[in-house]
């Protein structure tokens, strides 16, 4: 099977050109200026679909590395599964996801990939790869981490919160980074004083201060920053690579930008949560309402100027990805646990089908530029999770996985407009962006197009990650 992309605009990091995107199979075949012909042969001519993408941009499949399907949590789990969360992904022209293994104390990190795999095999629209979590490190834990570098798992997340749950102490989390220092792999790290958090909950549920909106007063930037500041020391200190998820707040950012004006290998997330949405307007909305934003790390407050910082950060490659932290969860019967005391709310926001379009809306308001659009999208992830060559490049040799995005079209965010995840609410209802997601190649298959799904479950692959390739 051939497919000729034609007409449009292709954008990468550095810059964009007028060419033409032949796909031969799985893998792309050729960039070639527009209208070219091989050999003689008239390209359009001589393969089995033409994809019109004049005046639309032309740009790789979006990777989004921070996903949660399927995920246990709190009494509950994630509402996606693997079919329905890759699917809405696809919508958003989102071609790989990397979902997380959960490992809960006692469990063995192992036995976890291959319940992981159980999950996901059969039943993706799109390709995936997995990181780890490791929730309590013994020398069986070291082991784990030698033999799943092996499986293609090539990052491990360790959280400083939720005691009993995910917390780790500083001395494993310093006994992980050091076997991360020897083998190689990425340290990502949940950035919030466990501690502090736990004392500050039980003291505002003590007081009767239990709408959601404590959920974001009781996890204050400052236990943000002092987590972020302890586990770059603890990378320092021990030469692993470290990755921040979901940074939320302005003093965070700043702490990994002044470890990388050092020289440290720290690198920093933000989702599209942290860049548009705040305490204020959604975790303070009236009554429970609130509640369809609880996810931590929290919103942070607008008037303290935290969206515009992260801007600021994405601008200057303070932090380096926009990821989404998919973890969705229902307003019935899921987040409603929470009724009456926010602590009990299921943490997590569903925008695993948005992110593009959300992006793009910031380079239409000028905050960030095409090319950046798609080096945060696309080409970083892969390159900072060991995906560089075979995703995130439209190039000869790469995995066909290309998005034509049209600037012109218009998306309408909500449910029953653009909502295909497995939730009876959108945390992005009412957004409205200038732009559209028209074609969806993953390996080059069609699976968007049209205003149709086109894909299947099964259609997605495991892939097994290499080490980073994103060190300074």
């Amino acid at each position: 099977m051939k497919t000729l992309v034609t007409g449009g605009t292709v954008v990468s990091s550095t810059g964009r050109s007028q060419a033409d995107v032949l796909i031969d199979g799985e893998t792309i075949a050729a960039v070639l200026p527009t209208g070219s012909t091989i050999l003689g042969f008239d390209v359009a001519a001589n393969v089995d679909t033409v994809i019109d993408a004049t005046g639309k941009y032309v740009i790789p499949g979006g990777i989004d590395a921070h996903t949660h399907m399927e995920m246990p949590f709190g009494g509950t789990q994630a509402s996606d599964t693997f079919e329905t969360g890759t699917t809405a992904a696809a919508w958003g022209g989102t071609t790989t996801i990397v979902d997380f293994v959960v490992q809960y104390p006692g469990q063995d990190p192992l036995e976890q990939y291959q319940l992981w795999h159980e999950k996901a095999d059969g039943n993706c629209a799109v390709d995936y790869g997995f990181h780890q979590i490791l929730s309590d490190v013994q020398d069986s834990t070291l082991t784990a981490m030698d033999a799943l570098l092996k499986e293609g798992v090539t990052s491990f997340k360790l959280f400083t919160a939720y005691k009993g749950v995910f917390l780790s102490d500083d001395g494993q989390i310093l006994k992980a980074m050091q076997r991360a220092a020897d083998n190689g792999a990425m340290i990502m790290g949940h950035a919030e004083n466990g501690s502090v958090i736990d004392v500050l909950v039980q003291q505002a549920v003590a007081r009767g201060d239990t709408d959601p909106i404590y959920h974001g007063l009781t996890r204050p930037w400052q236990a943000e920053e002092e987590a972020t500041h302890r586990l770059i020391m603890l990378a320092d200190l021990t030469g692993a690579p470290l990755y921040i998820v979901h940074v939320s707040a302005k003093q965070a950012a700043d702490q990994i930008a002044a470890a990388r004006a050092r020289g440290q290998n720290v690198f920093g997330e933000t989702c599209p949560q942290y860049l548009y949405l705040s305490l204020e307007e959604q975790l303070g909305a009236p009554g429970f309402e609130g509640a369809k934003w609880v996810c931590s790390t929290p919103l942070r407050s607008r008037a303290e100027g935290h969206q515009n910082h992260m801007w600021h950060s994405l601008r200057t490659n303070h932090l380096q990805v926009v990821s989404t932290d998919h973890c969705p969860f229902c307003m019935k019967d899921q987040k409603e646990m929470g009724i009456g005391d926010f602590s009990k709310i299921p943490n997590g926001i569903g925008g695993v089908e948005h992110r593009l379009d959300l992006l793009y809306q910031g380079v239409v308001t000028g905050e960030i530029t095409l090319e950046r659009w798609v080096e945060l999208c696309c080409v970083t992830p892969a390159r900072m999770f060991g995906l560089y060559g075979r995703k995130g490049v439209i190039a000869p040799g790469a995995d066909g996985d290309v998005v034509v995005y049209d600037p012109n079209g218009h998306t309408s965010i909500g449910v029953g407009k653009t909502h295909h995840m497995n939730m009876d609410y959108s945390a992005y209802e009412g957004f409205e962006v200038d732009g559209h997601v028209d074609t969806v190649i993953s390996r080059g298959e069609v699976i968007v197009d049209g205003g149709q799904f086109r894909g299947r479950a099964g259609h997605g692959e495991y892939l097994r990650r290499g080490l980073t390739q994103y060190l300074v």
